[in-house]
């Protein structure tokens, strides 16, 4: 499948599965993977949909789907070692989803021989499309993206909620960010935080808006500095819009007691 022909599988999914129950959940279409790890009826069969269909192209990758992992753990194993793979995050922000927030979006990336090659993401209440390929660029809705400047007064923002309003030295206090992957990458490249910060790094919440961001001219990382392993993520992460900002952040994180 093309790139393109991806960016319209999410699409087509969304409009089928996602849309139709937006601000339309049943009370028995949400339950828990754990508390308050919220998954839907919309989640599980947006999955299913976009597997299939990159298992029918691609019958020799792996596809390692969020709900799929829940079911079963080894899948992240067998994804570390695959030298093909495809990561599907089928609602990005289900939290926002299921209380009725448009912040919410569906997500993939591909990662061959330990790269991530092509990211998408497609935000459906906001029908905005995010597509990278590593070496040629980034777009946004077809139109080329650049990473944008932020101003000295645009807050650093966290997604875990306890690390709030805690200080990053020089840097100023944390903020927190829109709750959803996918929709705090495209944030971060238009200038509406100096950095993102997160605990966890799980690969189909990072991957797509990685490569969209480096693609666009931005930097990521690890929490100690290290480089950001697509196969192989572990602890936190830090999303920057240049080097120097991602540099002050992981020298601030450093120098934090959390």
């Amino acid at each position: 499948m093309d790139t393109a022909a991806v960016l319209t599988l999410l699409q087509d999914v969304a409009a089928e599965v996602i849309d139709p129950r937006f601000r339309a959940l049943a009370d028995d279409q949400v339950t828990e993977k754990n508390p308050g790890d919220l998954v839907t009826v919309a989640d599980h069969e947006s999955e299913a949909l976009i597997t299939a269909a990159l298992r029918a192209a691609y019958p020799d990758a792996l596809v390692l789907g969020e709900e799929a992992m829940s079911a079963d753990p080894t899948l992240i194993d067998r994804f570390a070692g695959a030298d093909h793979a495809f990561t599907v995050d089928p609602v990005d922000g289900t939290k926002n989803f299921v209380h009725g927030s448009p912040d919410h979006a569906v997500m993939v990336a591909e990662v061959r021989a330990g790269e991530v090659t092509r990211g998408w993401i497609w935000q459906p209440q906001h029908a905005t499309s995010y597509v990278a390929e590593r070496g040629a660029g980034a777009w946004r809705d077809g139109e080329r993206l650049t990473v944008a400047a932020p101003s000295a007064t645009t807050p650093f923002r966290t997604a875990r909620r306890s690390w709030v309003g805690r200080e990053l030295g020089a840097l100023g206090t944390l903020e927190l960010t829109w709750a959803c992957c996918g929709v705090d990458y495209p944030h971060l490249i238009a200038g509406d935080a100096r950095a993102l910060v997160y605990s966890r790094s799980m690969p189909w919440d990072h991957l797509p808006g990685a490569l969209i961001l480096t693609e666009a001219g931005g930097a990521i990382g690890r929490h100690d500095g290290g480089p950001l392993v697509p196969q192989a993520l572990a602890g936190g992460i830090v999303a920057a819009p240049d080097r120097a900002t991602y540099d002050a952040a992981v020298a601030a994180l450093s120098a934090t007691a959390w």
